[in-house]
């Protein structure tokens, strides 16, 4: 399988450099590639949920570290699961003006920058919530052998990473191949990633009414 060190030598032979000063840059490079990995992919192996608490009469919450999108927030109260429903921070002013009002339903949050959202309406009482989020996966080192984009992207890894390489050895030529290599190792993913929510049984086939409409070919 796949990992660290199987991408360093894989970059070392595909450049065909061994040169001191291109191994002490591999690091940067491998991370300049995850990087633009996390950015692109839109993918159930980027997204991570992490328990949290809203407190009660303070209408800002900070983030778990590495957040990059927030894909849902939700909390329990009573045994019952609210979702909380993005909206910006002009309307969460506009919507709640006074924070230090509170209510047992949190209805909406906005991202203020990168590491703090508001809440409104401000919770009345501490609740347990749960935000999930998509955020890069642990670097790749020598420490750390694997992580997602080794396990299951590495075609796109790899090729990410020739592209920093090649423009590091100033060979922009053979780095536009790669970009290619690239593009379309990241669509062969999203394409992945498009069938992982698609749900073959979800469209009804049968325009006329038959018994079971939901199968395809029913008639």
């Amino acid at each position: 399988m796949a990992n660290y060190t199987y991408l360093v030598e894989d970059l070392i032979a595909a450049t065909e450099n061994d040169g001191t000063e291109f191994l002490n840059y591999i690091p940067k490079i491998v991370g300049r590639a995850e990087e633009r990995l996390t950015r692109v992919l839109d993918d159930y192996g980027l997204v991570q949920t992490t328990a949290v608490t809203f407190n009660i009469n303070d209408n800002s919450f900070t983030l778990p570290v590495g957040t990059r999108t927030i894909k849902n927030i939700n909390y329990n109260l009573g045994g019952e699961t609210f979702q909380v429903l993005q909206r910006t921070d002009e309307f969460i002013r506009d919507y709640w003006p006074v924070s230090a009002s509170t209510n047992d339903i949190v209805n909406y949050y906005a991202r203020v920058d990168n590491t703090k959202i508001l809440l409104a309406p401000t919770p009345a009482q501490t609740v347990s919530a749960s935000i999930v989020y998509v955020a890069q996966p642990t670097p790749l080192t020598s420490a750390t052998q694997n992580n997602y984009f080794s396990d299951y992207c590495y075609d796109a890894l790899f090729n990410a990473s020739m592209v920093e390489a090649l423009v590091f050895m100033k060979d922009y030529q053979t780095s536009q191949l790669f970009e290619q290599r690239y593009q379309q190792s990241v669509e062969s993913l999203r394409n992945q990633a498009r069938r992982t929510r698609r749900d073959d049984m979800e469209t009804a086939t049968s325009p006329a009414g038959a018994d079971n409409p939901v199968i395809p070919g029913s008639n």
